[in-house]
């Protein structure tokens, strides 16, 4: 049997588990995909590799009581040995009191995520990218250590109900460090997308060379609160702490940022800087996604912050019938919109400030104001005039995402960009931010 099934072999096949069901409700989930990778260091190839998986899960209930059993084998007699290791799971277990039961059939809107370019990147494809980026560090006698990994796959769902849903997609995400031969400058750029003709990795490795030779000489600065300049890459992993944050039962409860006291939440409310917009789409057109979320509920366009004032918060079908209100099923992605400035425009503008190339080492502070602590790295420059003046030691910061969005002067053009914490992929603009805080020095080049 193939890995990557088509909508039609993926529905026969999940109708024939079905088939084998005795409970009172049954959900069968199946996936596939196919990886691929090559891996470099010191300017030589290390690793070339592929991944190929494929996963059929079964949820079987009996009233409230409910059990899970998974396998990677399709031969009918594993399938219903499956679906019988459910059933004996879901006898053996306690009633679950939140369970709401099974979604009949829904309508989807059809979102495309896959792209037969990155479906047929082959090794060879792969090598060729590499040695493209490889032979600019070496010309250049830098050392450079990246990661290209290619990605093709599906996931599918039907129900007892009747209910059916199928997405495929594709993804190549590429990340390189460049550094100096004495070790003391150090460059950094990561690229996602779902089409690979949209990577263009020499483009790439040269951002991450004029990174990493801008920064050798770095001077010690002293820490404090200073105007920055955030590149994507080092804003994205702020804010996607916030896109965790937005359930609506952790904040009834009192357990997140968006809790008021008294049993309140912060919808309605403006949290940060009106030209803060979030959105999530699962028809955008550089960030597709499933058009359905993990219990079969649609995933439609979605807003929410929006000019600054929350707009939603997910609700589980669960905790949506406990408070009266309809379910929103939590984002498959997130789209933050993005200003007119390029990041020239930004520097130009700027008297004094400090350019971040990336944040990483991310920890949670303080889980109520979404305080975070983490490090610059790989390229953070002093600003003074409107012009980058030289490379400066790496700091480490301690920031909220709601006061830096409190902060904001300057959006750029909202870009793809791949957290470097969660390797997610997100929509996010640079932004120019006063008063973000340093907290102390750090060794990291």
């Amino acid at each position: 049997m193939s890995v990557i099934l088509t909508e039609s072999e993926a529905k026969t096949l999940l109708e024939k588990v079905l088939k084998y069901s005795k409970a009172d409700e049954c959900e069968v989930n199946l996936s596939g995909e196919i990886r691929g990778n090559i891996r470099y260091a010191r300017n030589e190839v290390s690793t070339s590799g592929a991944l190929t998986n494929q996963n059929l899960s079964v949820q079987s209930a009996f009233g409230k009581k409910v059990g899970v059993a998974t396998i990677d084998e399709f031969d009918d007699a594993s399938l219903e040995k499956v679906v019988r290791r459910s059933e004996e799971l879901a006898q053996l277990a306690p009633e679950n009191p939140e369970y709401v039961g099974l979604l009949g059939p829904q309508t989807y809107i059809k979102s495309n995520g896959y792209f037969d370019s990155t479906a047929s990147v082959s090794p060879d494809t792969r090598a060729e990218a590499v040695s493209k980026s490889l032979k600019l560090s070496r010309e250049q006698k830098l050392v450079a250590a990246g990661f290209l990994e290619d990605q093709k796959g599906y996931s599918a769902m039907m129900n007892s109900k009747g209910l059916f849903a199928f997405y495929k997609s594709t993804n190549v995400n590429f990340s390189l460090t460049v550094r100096t031969e004495d070790g003391t400058g150090s460059g950094y750029v990561a690229k996602g997308y779902s089409d690979v003709n949209k990577l263009d990795t020499a483009a790439a490795t040269k951002i991450a060379m004029q990174k990493s030779l801008g920064s050798k000489g770095a001077r010690a600065l002293e820490p404090g609160k200073y105007t920055v300049i955030l590149e994507p890459t080092a804003a994205v992993v702020l804010l996607e702490n916030i896109y965790y944050d937005m359930d609506a039962r952790s904040a009834d409860e009192g357990r997140s940022f968006f809790s008021k006291p008294g049993g309140k939440t912060k919808l309605g409310e403006k949290i940060v800087d009106e030209r803060v917009t979030f959105f999530s789409d699962p028809m955008h057109p550089e960030l597709p996604a499933a058009s359905w979320s993990g219990d079969g509920l649609p995933q439609e366009k979605m807003m929410w912050i929006e000019k600054g004032v929350v707009k939603n918060l997910s609700y589980s079908r669960y905790w949506a019938k406990e408070k009266g209100v309809k379910p929103i099923p939590s984002p498959n992605n997130m789209i933050m919109t993005g200003g007119t400035a390029t990041l020239e425009e930004m520097i130009k503008s700027t008297q004094r400030g400090i350019l971040v190339t990336k944040l990483w080492y991310i920890r949670s502070v303080d889980p109520q104001t979404l305080l975070q602590t983490g490090l610059t790295r790989d390229g953070t420059f002093y600003i003074e005039d409107g012009k980058i003046k030289y490379p400066i030691k790496n700091f480490r910061f301690n920031e909220s995402p709601i006061i830096m969005l409190n902060n904001l002067e300057m959006l750029g053009k909202t870009e793809r960009v791949v957290s470097t914490e969660s390797n997610q992929n997100y929509m996010v603009p640079p932004m120019k931010i006063r008063e973000f805080t340093f907290s102390s020095l750090s060794d990291a080049v």
